[in-house]
């Protein structure tokens, strides 16, 4: 028999979150970010839950290919463009949009054979500073590609630096607006935190907007709001059960290090998961975790394998118990992705993506 380790993906989850964005954006198109194959989620298992999105947004061609396998017709779009001149054949062969965002790929395009033109997301340095060609150069860049005969349409797109945050966007986006003014294309500026925030404004909204955290129900502004506040549900429960329990008398420890300490008799639970999982090894004791769905605390360091559960609030708790390190238990109860990446001192982005390929998964 395996572990009892399972990290479940909730389609139901994925289907809700995706129409909370578009309720967010009512005249507006989405795009399904689904890079780093889905947040960890996995593209075909996230697929149902997100196929009503109108077009599905990644950064390599090999994700883009699982999606194309998957039966998708509609739009796929590069969000970090070409890496050599050959990927553009398979744009070309799988119908791919591909943001541009700097001079050496308008050169592979000019030198591109196609028989199709290709359409592209022409990308804008507003001020994030990673990638995109910067406000005074906007219009060469959109002039060269107009003259090439390998591209069709021209649209425009941004990526906000403080969405989450109290600078906002407004020196982004007036940055942009100016840069862009009475140039003809369709434009996408608003990431989740963008479209969850500062949506309200029409032209913030734009033509396409591109939501990657929410649609897994992660809220992308944690700790000033969490999931619940933006209406977003878990997609992904990471479970376990206990396969051992040990009795402490006051003064014993638990764990490697010895990190933690009884002050009284209790009772501890040993469950299957351990930074070999993908579980955070800089959680310790305190970190929430249910078991049956009442909410609990690990204690003392996590292990490879293995971590320690306070079992005081669950008396009744034994071997076989259910434990939920994040996501939905089986009682309804949730915890939140983004409070167990808090006690680690990280984000909800990094725990989805890094459970560990030994855990297996399921769909419901």
């Amino acid at each position: 028999m395996p572990r009892p380790i399972l990290a479940t993906v909730h389609t139901g989850a994925l289907r809700h979150n995706l129409e909370r964005m578009r309720r967010a954006a009512p005249d507006a198109r989405v795009w399904a970010v689904v890079k780093a194959n889905a947040y960890g989620h996995g593209i075909e298992r996230v697929f149902e839950g997100l196929r009503a999105a109108d077009g599905f947004a990644l950064l390599d061609l090999a994700e883009a290919e699982r999606v194309r396998a998957l039966g998708w017709r509609g739009p796929v779009l590069l969000l970090e463009g070409v890496f050599e001149p050959r990927d553009l054949e398979l744009c070309s062969r799988l119908g791919l949009w591909h943001t541009v965002h700097c001079d050496e790929q308008i050169d592979m395009l000019a030198a591109h054979k196609t028989q199709q033109p290709h359409r592209v997301f022409l990308k804008m340095n507003s001020g994030m500073n990673r990638l995109g060609f910067a406000p005074q150069r906007l219009r060469t860049a959109w002039a060269r590609l107009g003259a090439l005969p390998q591209v069709d349409e021209i649209s425009f797109m941004t990526h906000f630096s403080d969405a989450d945050g109290a600078r906002g966007i407004d020196h982004q986006w007036i940055a942009f607006e100016d840069a862009t003014a009475d140039l003809p294309g369709e434009r996408s500026l608003c990431n989740s935190a963008a479209l969850l925030r500062h949506a309200g404004r029409p032209r913030v909204r734009a033509d396409w907007v591109r939501p990657g955290i929410a649609l897994y129900g992660s809220a992308p502004d944690f700790p000033e709001h969490d999931a619940a506040h933006w209406q977003l549900q878990s997609a992904m429960t990471l479970a376990t059960r206990v396969i051992g329990v040990q009795q402490l008398d006051a003064g014993a420890s638990v764990g490697y290090g010895s990190r933690f300490v009884a002050e009284a008799p209790m009772r501890v639970g040993v469950a299957a998961c351990g930074y070999a999982d993908g579980y955070p090894r800089h959680c310790d004791t305190g970190t929430p975790v249910l078991v049956n769905g009442m909410r609990t605390r690990l204690l003392g360091r996590v292990s490879m394998d293995m971590v320690g559960i306070d079992l005081t609030p669950v008396p009744d708790a034994g071997f076989g118990a259910e434990v939920t390190l994040w996501g939905r238990a089986a009682n309804g109860a949730v915890l939140p992705i983004d409070e167990v990446a808090q006690a680690a001192g990280t984000l909800g982005y990094e725990l989805m993506c890094a459970v560990a390929p030994r855990v297996a998964f399921a769909v419901d």
